[in-house]
């Protein structure tokens, strides 16, 4: 059996960039000058996010599959408040969230695309980044 096959992608908010873009969301940056490679960026930094929230989503359903497998197993108590009160709390919420990446992720795909369309790829400084918005600097402290 192909494991593969049946296992989920650990980053798949990189692999949506590369099937989309062909391209990895690092590899974008360094393609662009100026509103491209501000929306390269933006298209990374949403694609960081999905692989973030997939992997709390993953860490979370797997705590719980285990702790079923313990209780079904007769290797650890049960508790009588319930066996997945809590956890089942936690995982439909980080499975709201990483519905909500995938979409944030695409709309910032399409919007890339958009901009992207017909314009000649620069190649800008190997180290240039832009500036972070105003919002953004906020939303750190």
């Amino acid at each position: 059996m192909d494991i593969s096959a049946t296992q989920p992608s650990a980053a798949p908010g990189s692999q949506m960039v590369r099937q989309a873009l062909g391209k990895t969301p690092s590899e974008l940056r360094f393609l662009h000058e100026g509103t491209e490679l501000v929306l390269a960026v933006l298209v990374g930094r949403a694609a960081r996010h999905l692989d973030d929230v997939h992997r709390q989503f993953t860490d979370a359903a797997q705590q719980a599959a285990t702790t079923l497998t313990r209780a079904v197993a007769g290797t650890t108590s049960i508790n009588s408040l319930g066996v997945l009160q809590h956890s089942a709390t936690q995982i439909d919420i980080l499975a709201a969230r990483r519905a909500d990446a995938v979409d944030r992720l695409g709309e910032a795909i399409n919007a890339y695309r958009q901009v992207t369309a017909d314009k000649p790829t620069a190649t800008p400084h190997p180290h240039a980044l832009p500036a972070p918005s105003t919002a953004a600097r906020r939303t750190r402290r």
